[in-house]
């Protein structure tokens, strides 16, 4: 990836990281019981909270090689989503809106008033939908190869919202997992090679009823044969004074990253990291540049801070209006590669 040689600054030690493991006394799995139904989650670590969202199909299991990286500095709270991994479905409603508001339960819950959000997909849909629900609750927003940006989206998950898919996916899903990964890999142009082994392993998940009705359901409210059908677009202006992480995958078969560089040309002081060599999956294929950009991100910004008549007139703004870049060099447009953080 081309990057800036001006003011590089390496990521091996971000400033303000503090290089010590979470304790094994510091990780929880538990369920947290609400009125929508229990929550299962993973719980690391002291300090400001992260919420970390899966994606369509997914568990937080997809966090485990970030979570002890940053669990040093940050509360880590992982989810499954209602539906999905151990939590209770919801009574019905798979939407964004109502995934961002059991994310909403389940911090204050928790203890934790507010919290950094990130998104990997789907989850990057539910993290934008909790920004523009719940801007007092948000601090930062990172979005990892992130859904409702654009319409398009493979042809696989569109194929997951036509009559009879429960029957093939079920089907699918018994396949052991090696051979889903041969398999896919003879299909490059629809699966990144990176990402075989992740998707063989999604796909097997879903020979559970509960998480395979989960992911059908879900992939409806925001997917249909055309594809996707839920966007952002007009509220991105409400971002212009969050600071804001996209990641992704210069591979990426599922989601195109033209979405990403368009959403950084639409939010100027967005930063950004593109991974050369990963594809929808890059917090687990590459995760060791995901992490470093994450830690020297939240090293380098300071949270949001709602003020109720400032988000009133953006409500009235934010499509109008060009989003401008937030104040104060800690919020300056950057781009960090695998290697390093460079500003403009």
């Amino acid at each position: 990836m081309h990057t800036s040689p001006n003011r590089a600054i390496t990521q091996d030690t971000p400033p303000g990281v503090t290089a010590r493991k979470p304790s094994a006394a510091s990780v929880v799995e538990d369920r947290m019981p609400l009125s929508g139904g229990a929550i299962s989650y993973t719980k690391a670590g002291t300090g400001p909270a992260m919420l970390l969202i899966h994606g369509l199909g997914g568990t937080r299991r997809t966090w485990r090689h970030l979570i002890p990286g940053l669990a040093r500095t940050h509360t880590v709270i992982a989810p499954d989503l209602p539906g999905h991994g151990l939590s209770d479905p919801p009574a019905g409603d798979y939407s964004l809106g109502a995934h961002a508001c059991a994310m909403r339960d389940l911090l204050p819950t928790l203890g934790y008033p507010r919290a950094s959000i990130v998104g990997h997909s789907l989850g990057g849909g539910v993290a934008l939908q909790s920004a523009y629900q719940f801007p007092e609750r948000t601090e930062r927003v990172v979005l990892i190869s992130s859904g409702g940006l654009g319409a398009e989206v493979t042809p696989l998950l569109r194929a997951a919202t036509l009559p009879g898919a429960d029957a093939v996916v079920a089907g699918l899903s018994t396949i052991p997992a090696a051979l889903t990964q041969r398999l896919f890999g003879l299909v490059p142009a629809l699966i990144g090679h990176s990402d075989a082994r992740v998707l063989a392993d999604v796909l097997r998940g879903l020979t559970d009823d509960h998480q395979r009705r989960a992911f059908l359901r879900t992939a409806r409210t925001v997917i249909d044969w055309r594809g996707q059908t839920v966007s952002a677009g007009r509220q991105l202006g409400l971002l212009s004074e969050v600071p804001l992480l996209i990641a992704w995958g210069a591979n990426d078969k599922t989601i195109p990253p033209q979405h990403h560089h368009a959403l950084a040309e639409r939010v100027p002081h967005a930063v950004t990291v593109e991974i050369a060599d990963a594809g929808h999956y890059p917090h687990e294929t590459a995760p060791t540049q995901v992490l470093s950009a994450l830690q020297t991100f939240l090293a380098a910004t300071q949270p949001f801070r709602y003020v109720e008549d400032r988000f009133v007139q953006l409500l009235t703004l934010a499509d109008a209006v060009e989003v401008q870049p937030c104040r104060g060099p800690a919020r300056a447009r950057a781009r960090i590669s695998s290697d390093h953080l460079v500003r403009h």
